[in-house]
């Protein structure tokens, strides 16, 4: 009967797991019968089966609702479950304790059944891992006694699972909607900086002025889906001021410097049905319109610019603009606070604002730039600066001559790219600081958090566990990563030579299924730190090269390929640490990394042992 009615339920049910239903539901039938006859309070359990995670294609095998408890179960056909079992049944929890309303105040305890196992109970990296006899023990060893089970239909309601979307996600539905699905957990923490930019945009119309708004956060905090979300705010049609006639289309756009952000992002936009370059724009691009045609009016009010500590230095313009008249290239804050003075009676310029991002050659001029823009202005009166009173605004800001108003409100200091898993910045920081005593702790609490960190020699064993962990969650994005400046790589099978990177479709790459030839999850092509900068994936497979080592108990990047500058080059060093934190932090779930065996690399891999990654 049961099995029947599972068969309606997943109407596309393989042989496989039809085979499986009928090994395991009379196993379940005899476990729980015998914890009905022994405890009074579980006639109130229920046992969910087959529970499809709204928005989402995984399904855990079953969800117990117990007294004061939620246990999920996978049960694996096997005597020994793989590391990928155990991850898989470890992030169903983890996400049911992020996104599920109705778990918020409920612990949530993963537990694996190999089937075919005998007399077996253990625990790993958060996960009982128990035998079917050992099944009715485990289970009521989470029950609280006297409190009342999680009501079934409200736990099965669509509206109480809400994941936080991937950035692309969060485009789509915004282009199709004008609002991102909402999070309980993750809205709360990034409101406030959206309503402080509505609070600005409506002061600026009714007094005729104009507002830089500096965001800052940590990576993973949300800046980006703050600014994708200012550029569709619906008020912004209302307060936009009339000019050839009428009044523009899209009064707000998103301006990134980042090109695989805007290809990917345009990508799916289109994809959805849009032309994709409605709300989001590349730099260099809009720069082209406007700069040379010092008659023409922009289109918009508001401009969005991700990433502003790494606009593009007055050199680093003119090399990029070679077609411009000689001599009208200046840094991008200066021309973006030119371009806003040109907006009819008001304009907002808001830069996002992240940390140790600076990777390209021309962005290690900083924030100073946009005070000085400001300050050169011949319309400074007309700007007022908001900001959060952090020290690198402080810094930057000290003793100006421009309005400044102070909001904390515009520090988005907690991440929620990683299931609210926190302090994976202070971590990699930590690990790139070269401090594993100070690594270790995070890595513990990441750990616990549902992080992974993951550590191999082997590419092979690294691509099944991601081929394995993610099979049944056909919208997970996973792919290889690597450095650009690595000079060994190439010799252990993976292209992150220039050419083969150059060669990445980046949006099919992002966005594809793996049946598709470009899909990452296909493992067979490489992105570096620039086709990964600003995007995410679920996991990442990073392949770590010999271009940032541990030597002598210190980072070394004595064997990493030259740098052709044709702008001023400060400090390669610092380039390849940010290199290797951009790296590091791509994956929501955590990381698998390959450490090829090459002697170079054997005091690396101690290195990253002592700071909390694990052999897998």
């Amino acid at each position: 009967m049961v099995r029947l009615s599972l068969q309606q339920f997943v109407q596309d049910a393989s042989p496989e797991q039809l085979r499986a239903w009928d090994d395991s539901i009379p196993m379940l039938q005899r476990e729980t019968g015998k914890i009905l006859e022994e405890r009074k309070g579980a006639q109130k359990y229920t046992a969910i089966l087959e529970y499809r995670l709204p928005l989402e294609s995984r399904r855990p095998d079953v969800v117990m609702l117990t007294e004061g408890a939620v246990v999920v179960l996978e049960l694996k056909g096997k005597s020994h479950p793989s590391q990928a079992d155990i991850d898989q049944v470890s992030a169903y929890a983890r996400d049911l304790r992020a996104y599920h309303k109705e778990c918020q105040n409920v612990p949530v305890f993963p537990v694996l059944v190999p089937t075919r196992a005998k007399d077996h109970c253990s625990y790993q990296d958060g996960v009982s891992i128990v035998s079917p006899n050992a099944l009715e023990n485990t289970i009521n060893s989470f029950v609280k006694e006297n409190e009342k089970p999680i009501d079934p239909h409200k736990f099965l309601e669509n509206s109480a699972y809400s994941p936080l979307p991937t950035l692309v996600q969060a485009a789509r539905d915004l282009f199709h909607s004008g609002e991102v699905r909402e999070i309980w957990r993750a809205r709360a923490l990034t409101d406030p900086a959206v309503n402080r930019i509505s609070e600005v945009a409506h002061q600026a119309t009714s007094t005729k002025t104009r507002h830089l708004v500096l965001i800052t956060g940590v990576p993973g905090a949300g800046k980006t889906l703050v600014g994708l979300r200012a550029v569709h705010a619906g008020y912004l049609d209302d307060l936009a001021v009339e000019r050839g006639g009428g009044k523009p289309t899209t009064p707000a756009l998103f301006l990134s410097g980042n090109g695989p952000l805007v290809e990917v992002l345009q990508y799916e936009l289109k994809k959805s049905g849009g032309g994709g370059k409605t709300f989001v724009r590349h730099v260099k691009d809009y720069l082209n319109s406007y700069v040379p045609k010092t008659a023409s009016i922009p289109n918009e009010h508001l401009l969005v610019f991700d990433e502003a500590q790494r606009a593009f230095s007055k050199e680093k313009v003119a090399d990029l603009h070679k077609n411009w008249p000689v001599g009208i290239a200046e840094s991008e804050p200066h021309h973006f606070i030119e371009l806003c003075e040109r907006m009819p009676e008001w304009s907002i310029m808001v830069g996002l604002i992240g940390e140790g991002q600076e990777i390209h050659l021309g962005e290690e001029e900083g924030l100073i730039q946009w005070r000085n823009a400001l300050e050169a202005s011949n319309n400074s009166d007309d700007w007022t600066v908001h900001a959060p009173a952090t020290s690198t605004i402080e810094e930057a800001f000290d003793n100006t001559t421009i309005a400044m108003s102070w909001d904390d409100s515009l520090n988005l200091d907690t991440e929620i790219r990683y299931h609210l898993a926190s302090d994976l910045h202070k971590y990699v920081a930590n690990i790139l600081e070269c401090k594993k005593e100070k690594a270790s702790p995070y890595a513990i609490k990441l750990w616990k958090d549902g992080m992974r960190f993951w550590l191999t020699r082997d590419l092979d064993v690294a691509k099944n566990y991601l081929q394995e962990r993610y099979s049944e969650y056909k919208e997970a994005r996973f792919g290889m990563v690597a450095s650009s400046k690595d000079k060994i790589l190439i010799d252990y099978g993976v292209n992150n030579d220039f050419q083969s990177t150059k060669r990445v479709k980046l949006g099919p790459w992002y966005s594809q299924n793996q049946n598709e030839p470009h899909s990452c999850r296909r493992l067979e092509t490489v992105v570096t730190e620039f086709g990964s900068q600003g995007l995410e994936l679920d996991m990442t497979l990073l392949c770590w090269g010999n271009d940032l080592i541990i030597k002598g108990g210190e980072w070394s990047n004595e064997y990493a390929r030259g740098y052709r500058p044709r702008v001023p080059l400060r400090d390669p060093f610092r380039l390849r640490q940010n290199a290797y934190r951009v790296l590091l932090t791509r994956g929501r779930d955590g990381v698998v990394t390959f450490l090829p065996r090459d002697s170079l690399l054997d005091e690396t891999w101690e290195f990253l042992i002592d700071c909390g990654f694990k052999e897998l």
